[in-house]
């Protein structure tokens, strides 16, 4: 069954998103587990290595162990970005936003205007996944600070894409931190999660974009659950890779 490995750029002087992609006659794309998708997606990358202005980000947990390879081969700094959802109570499943890293949160106005007294049950959702976050948030980082996006080219990690939901509020909560180019990277997706995508990321890398897709795990050999204290040992490895200069990077031009 043929396959895409595709590179979405959007192309923001003529507004559309563009596809480059070679047709490869084979069988669809699988990879044997998380990190060789990472060493894989790293590859497409490497425009963006050794550089001082480019942060790599993973959705936890399952992203984590891919932007860890891609951090390592970019030489570039790793950290998490948590995307809660903001379920609609007594609809969980149903999306009312999302809150992100950062204080950043984001509102689905069509759903919103369908909840009785909206306000007041966003709010205490809120108040409660904005916790959740903040507990994560300290879990993985064990008193690092959090990092400053502002003016920085984020790569958005994830292990793969099926709805799109949460990258989508990803990017639309990087783009309120004033990210200066937001990369969505992720091994495998459907071509048409990947198209939405490529049209509200400033560039988005999908490595295999299956036409039959069903779900991201059935790409991987290897798709077993992430644990906290793996994203916890990942981000740990490699922020002493970085204190220890093992990941050297180099001043960019403004001009770059």
């Amino acid at each position: 069954m043929p396959h895409f490995s595709g590179k979405f750029t959007n192309r923001k002087d003529c507004g559309a998103a563009v596809l480059e992609s070679d047709a490869i006659s084979s069988m669809e794309r699988s990879f044997p587990n998380r990190a060789e998708a990472g060493r894989q997606l790293a590859e497409r990358l490497d425009k963006y290595a050794g550089r001082d202005d480019v942060i790599v980000l993973g959705l936890p947990r399952g992203g984590v162990p891919v932007a860890y390879e891609v951090a390592k081969r970019l030489r570039a700094p790793l950290d998490v970005f948590i995307v809660r959802k903001l379920g609609v109570p007594g609809f969980e499943e149903l999306a009312a936003g999302a809150i992100a890293s950062g204080g950043v949160r984001v509102l689905n106005q069509d759903v919103v205007r369908a909840i009785p007294y909206a306000e007041e049950a966003i709010e205490a959702v809120t108040v409660r996944e904005t916790a959740e976050l903040q507990r994560r948030e300290q879990i993985y980082r064990q008193g690092r600070p959090a990092p400053e996006l502002r003016d920085k080219i984020v790569i958005l990690v994830d292990d793969g894409l099926a709805t799109g939901a949460t990258m989508r509020a990803a990017v639309t909560a990087l783009r309120q931190r004033g990210a200066a180019k937001i990369v969505v990277a992720v091994p495998v997706g459907p071509p048409d999660t990947c198209d939405e995508i490529a049209q509200e990321a400033d560039e988005a890398i999908c490595l295999s974009t299956p036409p039959f897709f069903q779900a991201v795990g059935q790409y991987y050999e290897d798709f077993s659950q992430i644990s906290d204290d793996h994203v916890r040992d990942l981000l740990s490895r490699s922020a002493q890779s970085d204190k220890e200069g093992r990941f050297p990077i180099h001043p960019t031009n403004a001009a770059d």
